[in-house]
């Protein structure tokens, strides 16, 4: 797609500037939380690692991963918004369309209620395998006789699975102990804390080879745009596409759900925000989305760390009530780009 120099030295800058707000907040996640730690403290935790000192221990352990964590999470959140409104054509469809929250809640719940899970990292894998169950009974129950994957088939079988799922999560935990209750609650709030080396390395391969599967989709999904017809047409392989497509956001979605717990608004704002500085190109558009989900979720982290200190709120919390007014008015001002 032909680009004017303007637009090109438009989204340029927008890189730089959004690469260099990346690491600015970062920093500011390794300085931020409970206990406030000073820059040259950081710094020196980072490039010069003392294990006796215990503000470089607090870095090093628990800020870093969590930092780490975040910034994939909210790309993986971001380019999974972009894959399902492009195969969608949805410009309201964000991943939990395909069921992957209900279905990761539901298994978290089952853990916590019935297996007595405690740790992130076991009832993490149970919720993965919850999400990527319900994915596949959704594609399953989504699939069109004669036309192969339709799109208004999916999201109906995806939001009346959600609202089963939902309610078994409800009755699984009614009656519960606090305890239960309370973990799956801080699991529900999105929140990354205790966050640690355990869950960032599986959660970063998982989302790394579903990048690598979704990028290469760029030009199909910019023919998909056109319509299903026409994609044909011109020699898409729709059902290919499709599955591709739907596999990269149930791996992307799935990991970062189960890692981090639900996380409002990012699917659905970062593609939003990308189109509107690359418009419609997904070659451009799916690593921008990328970069805007980080950010977001990144920001979210720390703010509910901040706000309520020294409690925190859950990233998930912050993500719908920082993010949500501003997606708003952003509404409001412009019409939506068109996908």
């Amino acid at each position: 797609m032909f680009q004017t120099p303007r637009t090109q030295h438009r989204q340029a800058s927008t890189w730089a500037l959004g690469l260099a707000l990346l690491v600015l907040l970062a920093f500011a996640s390794f300085a931020s939380g409970s206990r406030t730690i000073p820059l040259a403290d950081t710094w020196a935790a980072l490039t010069a690692f003392d294990p006796t000192r215990d503000t470089h221990l607090l870095v090093r352990e628990l800020r870093l991963p969590r930092t780490f964590l975040a910034i994939t999470v909210g790309a993986a959140l971001g380019l999974a918004g972009a894959l399902m409104q492009a195969l969608t054509r949805n410009p309201l469809a964000e991943p939990g369309l395909l069921g992957v929250n209900a279905g990761a809640a539901f298994a978290v719940a089952i853990g916590l209620g019935f297996f007595n899970m405690r740790s992130p990292y076991e009832y993490m894998w149970l919720g993965f395998a919850g999400a990527a169950a319900t994915s596949v009974l959704v594609y399953l129950l989504g699939r069109a006789h004669d036309a192969g994957t339709n799109p208004v088939r999916l999201v109906l079988a995806g939001a009346g699975l959600s609202v089963m799922l939902g309610a078994g999560t409800k009755i699984i935990l009614i009656g519960g102990p606090d305890e239960t209750i309370t973990a799956y609650a801080a699991w529900a709030s999105g929140s990354l804390q205790g966050r640690g080396y355990d869950v960032l390395p599986w959660v970063l391969g998982a989302c790394l080879i579903a990048v690598l599967a979704a990028l290469p989709l760029s030009q199909s999904l910019d023919t998909l745009s056109l319509g299903t017809d026409l994609g044909r047409t011109l020699g898409v392989r729709i059902r290919t596409t499709w599955v591709l497509g739907a596999l990269a956001i149930l791996v992307l979605a799935g990991a970062a759900t189960a890692a981090a717990g639900p996380i409002a608004f990012l699917g659905l704002a970062a593609p939003h925000i990308a189109r509107m500085i690359t418009g419609p190109s997904h070659r451009r558009l799916l690593p921008l989305s990328m970069l805007f989900g980080a950010l977001l979720l990144l920001f979210a982290d720390i703010t509910g760390r901040l706000v309520a200190a020294p409690a925190e709120i859950g990233a998930g919390v912050m993500s719908a009530l920082v993010g949500a007014p501003f997606f708003i008015a952003l509404a409001r001002r412009r019409r939506l780009a068109k996908l």
